[in-house]
């Protein structure tokens, strides 16, 4: 799978890094970034190359304990435990992205990112986002795919993943197929259903979003949400 030499390319790998970002190298130049050096009978790019081939997909690679490292020839204790380091770090970051998905700023920002996101959507597609006390959305979670009838998604199947994330305020949102944001009466009493349960339960309902084509209502911004 892994073929490139390093005597192919006219750029070593960190030059071409440099030269048009990391996510044009493939892995097994990143990798060669990372190991710095080859061996007495292979060079950077093959010393990677072989590396990887030991191993049937990324995820296996992934998984490699140093001592599984160690056991290819050309990888000692120091270049183990530098590979190991580094899967370690990649997995953290991802899984902070994964409990962080930003900071909500306001009803515009985010509703106009829920414009993008759910244009193409030809169901409606009806989603809580679950946020800290910093407005940072701790969870976003789809709550019910299909025809637009609210009485599916009951509120205690919203509140679940707000008590189980500890959130202190919530915002749902969701899209109208037709492309015409005017909120429903359906809609309205959804709505004030869930501001009534999250009241008693102490969590700040925060806002109802719907989205169209390429525009958004919010609940907040037009006062709906104190009729």
């Amino acid at each position: 799978m892994y073929q490139v030499r390093e005597d192919n390319y006219p750029m070593k790998p960190r030059e071409r890094l440099l030269a048009f970002g990391s996510e044009k190298l493939n892995e097994q130049e990143l990798l060669a970034i990372l190991l710095r050096t080859g061996s007495k009978k292979e060079n950077v790019m093959e010393l990677a190359a072989r590396v990887l081939s030991v191993f049937d997909n990324l995820e296996e690679f992934r998984r490699a304990s140093v001592g599984e490292l160690k056991e290819i020839s050309g990888i000692g204790q120091v270049k183990a435990v530098e590979i190991r380091a580094m899967i370690e770090l990649g997995k953290r970051i991802h899984t902070t992205q994964r409990k962080r998905y930003g900071q909500v700023m306001g009803s515009q920002q985010l509703g106009m990112s829920l414009v993008d996101e759910m244009s193409s959507f030809d169901q409606e597609n009806l989603v809580a986002i679950y946020l800290d006390s910093q407005n940072r959305i701790i969870q976003r979670k789809t709550i019910f795919i299909g025809a637009v009838n609210h009485s599916i998604a009951h509120p205690r199947e919203i509140l679940h993943y707000a008590i189980r994330n500890l959130a202190v305020g919530i915002i749902i949102a969701h899209n109208h197929p037709s492309g015409i944001t005017r909120p429903s009466k359906q809609d309205k009493v959804f709505t004030h259903k869930i501001k009534e349960v999250c009241e008693n339960l102490g969590i700040q309902f925060l806002d109802h979003i719907i989205t169209g084509h390429n525009t958004y209502l919010s609940f907040r911004e037009e006062g709906l949400l104190d009729n």
